[in-house]
């Protein structure tokens, strides 16, 4: 079942080929060439146009790839997260999918989640140890 998109295909490729260092220096290489045909060109808006527009447009362009890219990866990992919930013994089933909530009910989680924190610091301070289980 490993269907993609064209354009995720593309994305995906664009970014680790934009990624290497290769490109990198390929890019910077593309600067010393600008900064270096300057004195050619006499600093003129013409030659300043030319990187700022180049730039502009590649800038423009990788925010997507690159965001495309991120949501990809997001989730899988968010899938991968909710698988290993789903499979813990104990685990709450409540929190899969969370990312999927509204800021207020992820609050609350999280307002739980940072009480458990600290009363399991108070144990550790204690001497106690910080482990329970959900239903503890």
């Amino acid at each position: 079942m490993q269907h993609t998109t064209r354009y995720a295909r593309f994305a995906k490729g664009a970014s680790r080929f934009c990624g290497r260092p290769r490109t990198f220096a390929m890019a910077l290489g593309v600067i010393v060439v600008w900064v270096v045909t300057g004195p050619l060109f006499g600093f003129s808006d013409t030659w300043q146009l030319v990187i700022n527009t180049g730039t502009t447009i590649v800038t423009f362009l990788m925010v997507f790839l690159i965001q495309s890219t991120q949501n990809r990866d997001t989730e899988a990992i968010q899938i991968k997260l909710d698988e290993l919930i789903r499979a813990t013994q104990g685990a709450h089933n409540a929190l899969l999918d969370l990312e999927e909530l509204d800021d207020e009910a992820l609050d609350a989680f999280r307002r739980r989640y940072q009480a458990l924190a600290a009363t399991g610091r108070l144990g550790v301070l204690g001497g106690g140890f910080d482990t329970d289980t959900p239903e503890a």
